[in-house]
């Protein structure tokens, strides 16, 4: 009798459901916002700068007018490509600090100080917003106080149009409200997302993990049944083949059951769960971390994207089979060996598993060996993947795998030790 495997719903669509909001998304609408917010606030301080020229050095004002300015430009255009952010919002909010420090040092002699509001106090909000998108929670909770404090004393004092400290007090605690409310709410929403990501994350690992459980299960009862109704019987037959005959028909029936087998091991149970590219790195790591000798781990842009979750189980076990194979094979003594795990466009993964062992010749394997051809090659061509693997005797041994599909030339790798194994060639280790 052969078990049955109870299914389990699958994602409708074979697609992962989007998140409705994440950190990510969160931090890229916050920057636009403030960026677009310094735009607007810095053209309210036009008339007023331009009201206040006569009060300070030219040199002053030619290097901090372009400089404050200019940045805020660079500040909304970064925001919007998405790329260094938070420098950015945080190289403004250190520059404004700075031209405020030195406000009252560039005062001229004699000149009539305007009694109002200085031009850098309506930026006040602008740099503490920034703040709190480039620095951490602490770092901008000191700089919300900090730009106030200073505005305050330099109001206050005979530089500043020696407004009181009263009037002085007052407009820096309209600025320290104005900026606390921009910081708690950014603080809130990137809990708030934090919260999402990390409820989902959580979710889709039980998901996955219940998936492969399920799988596991659909391949052990499809191998039980083979083993039951054909290894089984072959090798009965074969026990009582005598004759020419007999034995002939128990060779024919072993093909067959040969057959059966790699037919079972091409299948991938695929229910249209997906796999996010960290989970599947920290499985990779984990297992590296787990082995007696020592990989060095190197990850680089592997970003928020997925793959489906038999492809996943199937780079996890290719890759620590290359690593298994490495420990056996390589040797032990000054042996440098390494996992480089990188995303590649336009929706793919590759991991390198290299050494600097001993190396094999591909000519010199016998070639009843199969470990990489079926445990690597095969399954992550089954998988939709491509496997490569360089090597020479006394060079070492690196194994490219990418997903999806890609070329040699896609993996990187050529020369004199490059082999590539395709299904239904020659063994390896």
């Amino acid at each position: 009798m052969v078990a049955r495997a109870t299914a389990i719903p699958a994602v409708p669509q074979g697609k992962q459901p989007r998140n409705p909001i994440s950190r990510k998304q969160v931090e890229n609408v916050i920057s636009r916002s403030v960026a677009v917010f310094g735009i607007v606030f810095g053209a309210q301080t036009v008339p007023w700068l331009l009201g206040q020229l006569d009060e300070s050095y030219s040199l002053w004002l030619w290097v901090v007018v372009p400089a404050l300015f200019g940045t805020l430009a660079i500040v909304l255009v970064l925001s919007f490509a998405k790329i260094w952010v938070r420098q950015a919002h945080s190289t403004f909010a250190i520059l404004f600090l700075v031209v405020l420090l030195s406000w009252p040092f560039t005062i001229v002699p004699g000149a009539e100080v305007y009694t109002g509001p200085h031009w850098l106090y309506y930026l006040i909000t602008v740099a503490t917003a920034m703040a709190a998108i480039g620095f951490n929670t602490l770092f901008g909770t000191i700089y919300l106080f900090l730009a106030p404090l200073v505005y305050l004393v330099v109001r206050a004092s005979p530089a500043g149009g020696g407004a009181g400290w009263q009037l002085a007090t007052l407009e820096s605690v309209y600025s320290l409200i104005l900026g606390g409310a921009v910081m708690i709410i950014v603080t809130m929403l990137r809990q708030a997302a934090s919260s999402v990501d990390t409820a989902q994350a959580t979710a889709l690992d039980r998901y996955g993990h219940a998936v492969r459980q399920h799988a596991t299960e659909v391949e052990r009862v499809q191998v039980d049944s083979i083993v039951h109704d054909s290894v089984l019987t072959t090798l009965l037959s074969a026990a009582r083949a005598y004759t020419p005959q007999a034995k002939e028909l128990a060779a024919v029936m072993a093909g067959n059951a040969i057959g059966h087998l790699r037919d079972a091991a091409a299948a991938s149970p695929d229910d249209g769960t997906m796999v996010r590219f960290t989970t599947l790195v920290d499985r990779i790591t984990d297992a590296a971390s787990a082995l007696s000798s020592p990989y060095e781990v190197r990850v680089r842009s592997v970003g928020t994207r997925s793959l489906p979750v038999h492809a996943a189980e199937t780079l996890y076990s290719a890759a620590v089979q290359a690593m298994v194979n490495s420990l056996q094979h390589a040797g032990e003594s000054g042996v440098s060996r390494w996992v480089a795990i990188r995303g590649i466009r336009p929706d793919g993964i590759e991991i390198v598993v290299g050494d600097t062992g001993a190396g094999f010749s591909f000519s010199d394997v016998p070639t009843e060996r199969l470990g990489v051809r079926v445990s690597i090659v095969e399954r992550v061509a089954n998988a939709g993947g491509r496997a490569v693997i360089q090597s020479a005797p006394g060079e070492g041994t690196i194994v490219s795998i990418r997903w999806p599909h890609g070329s040699a030339a896609d993996l990187g790798v050529s020369g004199d030790l490059l082999q590539v194994f395709e299904p239904g060639e020659g063994g390896a280790r």
